[in-house]
């Protein structure tokens, strides 16, 4: 608790004691452990601004776009996966797709704070245009020819993880480059959404 509230002055960030009632009115979750804290929602980029971070890195673009996550843990998990490995930023849906909540913001263990994330009308449409820019599109299909060892990660990449139970819509499939699957080794075939993009 000192240390937060040490950091908190070093912010300017406003913090104040409360009793155990009016904490458990603010958190959503049952173990807040104490500490809840009051922010605003996540602030959206734009594709281009996704795509400038890795220019200013001078690295090789490193995007995931997310076709109808639903679960915002699943959502939360792969975001934090994307931090670890580097990613450059996310690009999700508008419509029928999880939003970066408190629960996106939990699961991901506070990476979706630093993570950039695009929110576009049509996935298909993005995906066009990142062609365009020299992105190759992988996207991630459990019906696919090629194991995801199968294809070259060190060209400007944009890897396409699809809806929990639908997968990949046909028409985003459609404009994947390169369509990767997990080989399974047992009688069970199916992988968390999360851990498979992971």
């Amino acid at each position: 608790i000192d240390t937060i509230k040490r950091l908190a002055r070093e912010k300017n960030v406003l913090c104040s004691e409360a009793d155990k009632h009016v904490i458990d009115k603010f958190s959503r979750e049952t173990n807040s452990q104490g500490v809840v804290a009051i922010v605003g929602t996540k602030e959206y980029t734009d594709v281009d601004e996704i795509l400038s971070i890795a220019t200013t890195k001078n690295e090789k673009a490193f995007i995931l776009l997310f076709d109808e996550i639903e679960d915002p843990h699943n959502l939360g998990a792969l975001i934090r996966t994307a931090v670890c490995l580097g990613a450059h930023g996310g690009i999700i849906p508008k419509h029928n797709a999880a939003p970066v909540n408190e629960t996106v913001a939990k699961t991901s263990a506070g990476a979706s704070a630093h993570f950039p994330i695009a929110k576009v009308t049509n996935i298909a449409v993005t995906i066009e245009e990142l062609k365009e820019k020299g992105i190759w599109i992988v996207g991630a299909d459990a019906d696919a020819q090629k194991s995801f060892t199968d294809v070259d990660y060190s060209m400007p990449i944009a890897l396409v993880i699809g809806n929990e139970g639908k997968g990949i819509r046909r028409l985003v499939k459609e404009k994947c480059d390169f369509l990767v699957k997990i080989p399974m080794a047992g009688s069970f075939d199916s992988l968390n959404a999360s851990v498979a993009g992971a």
